[in-house]
């Protein structure tokens, strides 16, 4: 398997939450297949049918010990996805990071705008000028 197809095989795995409440009873430990299958109102059949597409996944591994096939959680799968998912994860951080900072600009713009502008001065004010005054006699 590729790893874009490992990465798909994981990923639909992980859509059902059956697989995913095995996966999590898993990471306590490893366990027989008729300890996975008791929180479930699931048939048998069924619960094999679900180990079987976490096995094709990678999720999960079945040992052997005696009579009893174990299955135990492997991590390397769900650590490829992380992988793929952190790129993604980098990359929204980044917009959210230039979105507060745009964001923290407008507010600056706001609160400048908010500020009360100084007021004109009622008084009249006087000119000076260098000319003599105009109309006056000739």
């Amino acid at each position: 398997m590729n790893p874009s197809q490992r990465l798909d095989a994981t990923f639909a795995a992980l859509a059902d939450p059956t697989r995913r409440a095995i996966l999590a009873r898993l990471a306590t430990g490893e366990a027989a297949v008729h300890e996975l299958a008791q929180p479930f109102a699931i048939s048998q059949p069924a619960i094999s049918r679900h180990l079987k597409v976490l096995e094709r996944a990678g999720l999960i591994a079945r040992g052997y010990d005696a009579q009893r096939r174990p299955r135990r959680l492997d991590p390397a799968p769900l650590a490829e996805a992380c992988g793929w998912l952190e790129a993604y994860q980098r990359f929204w951080e980044g917009n959210f990071q230039r979105l507060d900072a745009l964001l923290e600009e407008l507010k600056q713009q706001q609160r400048q705008q908010a500020r009360p502008k100084r007021q004109a001065s009622t008084r009249p004010v006087r000119r000076h000028s260098a000319s003599p005054p105009r109309g006056g006699n000739r």
